[in-house]
């Protein structure tokens, strides 16, 4: 396996040399992490689909994005191995070290190896129950678990599959999904195992960061049964390591048609009550939104309002991601793309400025 881990010397070099303008990098902990990172979510379990995350990949590495999400469970394992090809390839030749750029993955959801099997229930019991990874109890709606040793085993995983020896943030991802069947006071007791087992894991290099990635629990209401309240899991991981713990990065969907993370005060720090994303200003901690153009749903036909407070940009898509990455609070927006053409009109925006306050506002006010 590929060895290293991002640095801040490193992602500094690649801000340096890529041509981006000044504020396309963020900082955060002493490295520089693009304001646009490419997601590998969706697509076919197939050869052709394999080839093109490795083709969009390479491309957007060599564009200005060193931010690269994943999760085990997406398409079957192969984005995590596409990933690793294209990694390794442009490694080997001497275009990119693996130093520069900011990778993660997630552990939670229970995925198959390649494709769908004929026979899933066999699959899960000779992979999983026999080998004694996964207890008949540990498991929530068929599909979620985050015991530390399902998720030691699913790390190991997720570093053969990307070929990497240190993996620099690892989530654990959905851990609302446990709420459907657990207490409040049993899933904060699973977090906490989840915790100390990645804490180790930070430990033996295996992970250099560790977070949650969401897709409704940091969004809802404080009175929804799977509701995460930002600063109980915070303080989760610092109850198990102090002011030294490694849970820094969250991931939640924020986009022009769910803008809660900016606009709902449902988090509540220090007694005051406030924005996810100010939340997480104030805990010290990075946000990556997931879902930048709702799956291509916010690519075409927005409103021209849009064309008027974020100027200079070609395509819907574009201003889409401009409103996510101008958002003040957002790190890192996330957008999958599996085709070099969408890539290389998304990495327009490395050439752009995020949009100021002064002309972001104004959409809020003008509706």
């Amino acid at each position: 396996m590929i060895a290293g881990y991002a640095t801040p010397e490193a992602t500094d070099a690649y801000r340096r040399r890529v041509g981006a303008v000044p504020e396309h990098f963020r900082a955060f902990g002493g490295y520089w992490l693009a304001s646009l990172g490419i997601g590998t979510y969706l697509g076919d379990e197939d050869p052709a689909t394999d080839e093109q995350y490795r083709d969009a990949v390479m491309r957007a590495l060599e564009l200005g994005l060193n931010v690269v999400d994943t999760a085990v469970n997406y398409r079957h394992q192969r984005s995590e191995r596409a990933i690793g090809q294209a990694l390794s390839a442009l490694i080997t030749k001497g275009a990119l070290r693996r130093q520069e750029l900011v990778v993660a993955t997630k552990g939670g959801f229970i995925p198959f190896d390649g494709s769908l099997p004929r026979n899933p229930g066999a699959y899960f019991t000779e992979t999983y129950l026999r080998p004694g990874i996964i207890g008949p109890d540990d498991v929530v709606g068929g599909i979620h678990c985050m015991t530390p040793r399902y998720l030691a085993d699913q790390l190991e995983r997720s570093r053969r599959n990307l070929g990497l020896e240190t993996l620099d943030i690892y989530y654990v991802h959905n851990p609302e999904t446990q709420l459907q069947e657990v207490d409040r006071a049993e899933f904060l007791k699973r977090i906490r195992d989840a915790f100390t087992f990645l804490e180790s894991a930070v430990g033996e290099g295996k992970i250099g960061l560790y977070g949650t990635a969401t897709w409704n629990g940091y969004r809802q209401h404080p009175s929804a049964r799977d509701y995460l309240a930002l600063a109980e899991i915070e303080k989760a991981a610092r109850d198990i390591a102090g002011d030294t713990h490694h849970f820094r990065v969250i991931q939640l969907p924020y986009n022009l048609a769910m803008a809660e993370a900016f606009t709902h005060s449902n988090q509540t720090v220090d007694g005051e009550a406030v924005s996810l994303l100010e939340a997480a200003r104030r805990l010290g901690i990075y946000v990556t939104t997931s879902a930048s153009i709702y799956q291509g749903q916010l690519s075409r036909n927005l409103p021209a309002v849009l064309d008027e407070h974020l100027p200079g940009l070609a395509t819907d898509a574009q201003r889409a991601i401009q409103f996510v990455r101008s958002t003040p609070g957002v790190g890192t927006a996330l957008v999958g793309m599996k085709r070099v053409a969408h890539v290389e009109e998304n990495a327009a925006l490395v050439k752009v400025a995020p949009a100021p306050w002064s002309e972001f506002q104004k959409l809020f006010k003008e509706g």
